[in-house]
């Protein structure tokens, strides 16, 4: 099958166990023009990464030992909440920068969690090492193909809601969303890859020409910060061609400010950050072009309504 055939396939199998995140249009934030937003902050566990948990574990062959997955905390979270609801074993190593918020939200799970120093490249590490002691399934958080599959349904949802816009702009980590997305639209709209200018692992690697290590830091690196963007998503970059901004912790938290102050929505930085391409112009589009977000995780560190 084609990457649209295998998205629509995914989309069948995890209907019923994934919200249909809701979508709206609004005038605000400092804009000229109205954007459309897609609020996927509201998925399970507060991210998108639920729909490629749910995706890789209802579609390959899960053993006794269960799944271990690595994190920055989002795809941990789903990944335990998709392996609680089917019923199997599941392991997460996370680095300590994945924050309370993101920790405690794991070890609601029930899931073996294990916090390791370092970043994200270090979490990754550990899990392939238990990977080959346990036998355990090891769920990538962006560079597998199911896992693809899965956050592409997010974009079939958003066209069969509607969706009305030239160009959509995606925060970008590892890079299995905004795979997703260009692997579903297929040029049919412009895709706009937006990275923390500090952890901005596909701006290097389209400017290498390949996959490279970068330095990661900033205010959303325990969401953004991939060492390395994924393979899928360089390819998949390359053969649609994405255009790719970057934008600072400034704004980054002026816009995850303003989605609290103006629409109530408790993000965080990395939820804001495509957003966050708009309000400090760092994309600006054509006059007539229609915008759209994704607003895509909702646990930012420290819990604001932990006791």
């Amino acid at each position: 099958m084609n990457w649209q055939d295998e998205i629509a396939a995914a989309a069948g199998r995890i209907a019923g166990h994934v919200v249909r995140t809701p979508v709206m249009n609004f005038d605000g934030f400092g804009l000229d023009r109205p954007v459309m937003l897609k609020m996927e902050q509201m998925q399970h566990t507060g991210s998108f990464k639920a729909r490629g948990a749910f995706n890789s574990l209802l579609s390959l062959p899960v053993p006794d030992a269960g799944i271990v997955a690595a994190s920055g905390g989002n795809h941990g979270a789903a990944a335990a909440f998709a392996a609680s609801c089917l019923g199997h074993r599941a392991r997460i190593f996370v680095p300590e920068m994945a924050g309370p918020s993101k920790i405690a939200l794991i070890e609601r799970s029930g899931a073996d969690l294990t916090v390791v120093p370092g970043a994200y490249a270090d979490a990754l590490d550990a899990a392939l090492r238990c990977e080959a002691e346990t036998g355990a399934m090891q769920i990538h958080a962006y560079d597998a193909r199911a896992t693809v599959h899965g956050q592409g349904t997010c974009f079939r949802e958003w066209e069969e809601q509607g969706l009305d816009a030239d160009t959509v702009l995606i925060a970008v980590g590892g890079g299995g969303l905004i795979a997703g997305a260009l692997a579903w639209f297929q040029g049919r709209r412009k895709v706009v890859a937006v990275e923390p200018a500090t952890s901005c692992a596909l701006n290097a690697a389209l400017g290498a020409g390949g996959p490279v290590d970068v330095e990661v830091s900033g205010i959303a690196a325990n969401a953004l910060g991939a060492r390395k963007i994924g393979s899928i998503c360089y390819d998949q970059a390359v053969d649609h061609g994405v255009t790719s901004v970057l934008v600072e912790d400034d704004a980054i938290a002026a816009a995850q400010l303003a989605l609290w102050q103006e629409l109530r929505q408790l993000v965080e930085p990395a939820g804001a950050t495509a957003l966050a391409a708009l309000m400090s112009g760092a994309y600006r589009p054509e006059p007539g072009e229609k915008v759209a977000v994704l607003v895509c995780g909702a646990n930012p560190a420290p819990d604001p309504l932990a006791a």
